[in-house]
């Protein structure tokens, strides 16, 4: 069987997290196999805490010239991921969306609605410039009186490959989510057919960033749904660990013993979400906090690799970080430290910096 503390070191490993790495951020993203980026400037904290020397300038510019992008991925949430990796995910995870979209009270209020009419209507409005949702969704309105105008929009979102442009996601910058085309952003094509070795591929690649993990972990990570299959087709592509896990051969795990250093995560990071069974980063089965935000000013902490402590911005440059589990003296020191630095990256303007632990 392979223990928690193992599983907790080759995750946070692969996360970029046993120590800060000199990587361009690009080449982070695409090892993360994305960053959940429904609070648009959550990645910004996520690879400050993944990489040495991270500035806002170099996501914001790769944001500006359309290298990352943000749109609807995995799980049917937003995902900030390459622009090539957009164009391989996105076809797979149309199979997620359509079921989600599915199972929403919007679906059943355009019941009996030519859907490809409204699909095409949605595209050529989009074409035209770009949108925020409810801008859409009233002139499909006026195009389908009577009908509920939020339920027209939100099909075009689910089921039509968009993302939201900036200046959403760029830092220092304000402004309602803009839709657009992606095969527009992009100047691509972008399919919606999930081949099989898209899927197969897939799998790969979360493995990659989340392994070693089961089945049940793919498919909480992706949203997808009969993975099993596709874990069969993979071969000698896999090996099998004690425990139904799953991982790539030849990859060399850390001893579960290495020590690991404190870690501010941004709320949604796809760490702690990204598993059925969370044990290996939440000791007590607590519920990862989700609150509304930007995504620089809430977010948990890793306290020797386990989630330990949430943190929060407040005004004036105070970071207040909240344990609920025993930290020792050296482990506070070392939290009021990184903190510090957490403060300089993300407190902008203010010149107080103020680490509060709050017990």
């Amino acid at each position: 069987m392979v223990s928690i503390r193992a599983l907790n070191r080759a995750t946070l490993d692969r996360q970029l997290l046993l120590r800060r790495h000199l990587m361009p951020a690009a080449e982070a993203i695409e090892q993360l196999a994305g960053i959940q980026a429904q609070a648009p400037l959550s990645p910004y904290v996520g690879l400050w805490t993944r990489l040495e020397g991270f500035t806002h300038d170099e996501l914001s510019s790769l944001v500006l010239d359309r290298q990352v992008v943000r749109g609807p991925l995995m799980r049917a949430t937003v995902h900030m991921v390459t622009a090539r990796d957009y164009l391989k995910l996105r076809p797979v995870t149309q199979l997620v969306l359509d079921r989600s979209y599915s199972g929403q009270p919007f679906n059943k209020k355009l019941a009996g609605l030519n859907r490809e009419e409204i699909l095409t209507a949605g595209r050529k409005l989009l074409e035209e410039q770009p949108r925020t949702r409810p801008e859409l969704s009233k002139l499909l309105g006026e195009l389908w009186p009577g009908i509920d105008q939020a339920s027209l929009g939100h099909l075009i979102g689910y089921l039509v490959p968009v993302i939201q442009m900036p200046p959403r996601g760029v830092w220092g910058m304000t402004g309602q989510p803009l839709l657009t085309l992606a095969s527009s952003w992009l100047d691509a094509k972008v399919s919606l057919e999930p081949t099989p070795k898209l899927l197969e591929e897939m799998v790969l690649r979360y493995l990659a960033a989340f392994g070693p993990a089961t089945v049940m972990d793919a498919q909480m990570w992706s949203g997808l749904t009969k993975l099993r299959e596709v874990v069969d087709r993979l071969g000698k592509r896999i090996v099998r660990l004690p425990g139904d896990y799953l991982d790539l051969p030849d990859v060399t795990r850390p001893a579960e013993d290495i020590a690991v250093p404190i870690r501010f995560l941004p709320e949604y990071d796809n760490l702690l979400l990204s598993h059925a069974d969370r044990s290996r980063f939440i000791e007590d089965g607590r519920r990862v906090p989700l609150p509304p935000g930007n995504g620089s000013s809430y977010g948990t902490v890793l306290v020797d690799g386990f989630y330990r402590a949430d943190w929060r911005l407040e005004k004036g440059g105070v970071l207040v970080v909240e344990p609920f589990a025993k930290t020792g003296k050296g482990q506070q020191n070392a939290i009021v430290k990184e903190g510090l630095a957490l403060l300089d990256f993300a407190a902008g303007k203010s010149t107080t910096r103020d680490v509060r632990i709050v017990t």
